[in-house]
């Protein structure tokens, strides 16, 4: 399975791409997509849309997972990055990928076994599970696979789920 993970925002949207075969999980690609800082909102969204479905007709996912927003006190980055997430989601969304939205600290307890992991332990855990010699950067990529590794260890279980409603 294919999965790409997006850890949204509208300076920069994080994205990273693994497989899962027969257990194994390999790093297919990674980076972010990054606006200027004096760009309007909405041609900052216009800009992550494209680089997004580029990013989709490339790689080709199956699943998506797509970190949900974390309401934080300041309002306004909450409004913006919630515009990203919606990019995000709408990309996904018309490239027929199936899409899968998971909390932070869900990622967090799911990656590295504590919801409250710093940034160090997750790239860290991330390395590791991907046998990297070093950590990836820029974070917000980091972040992007953790959070395609949190999905591709709760897809088995989702499936099952899946699988007992319809039948």
């Amino acid at each position: 399975m294919r999965t790409i993970g997006i850890d949204p925002g509208t300076a920069i949207m994080g994205w990273g791409v693994v497989d899962q075969h027969a257990g194994a999980v390999t790093l297919i690609a990674c980076g972010a997509f990054t606006t200027p800082k004096l760009m309007s909102q909405p041609d900052r969204l216009v800009s992550l849309y494209r680089d997004l479905v580029a990013c989709i007709d490339t790689y080709r996912p199956d699943s998506a997972a797509v970190e949900e927003l974390f309401f934080a006190k300041n309002v306004s980055t909450a409004l913006t990055v919630g515009q990203a997430r919606g990019v995000a989601l709408l990309a996904l969304g018309q490239a027929g990928v199936d899409i899968h939205e998971y909390k932070p600290m869900f990622v967090k307890q799911t990656v590295a076994g504590y919801g409250k992991a710093d940034k160090a332990q997750m790239q860290e855990v991330v390395r590791m599970t991907l046998r990297m010699p070093a950590i990836i950067k820029p974070d917000d990529a980091a972040d992007a696979v953790a959070i395609a590794l949190c999905h591709l260890y709760n897809a088995p279980m989702l499936q099952r789920i899946k699988d007992a409603r319809t039948s």
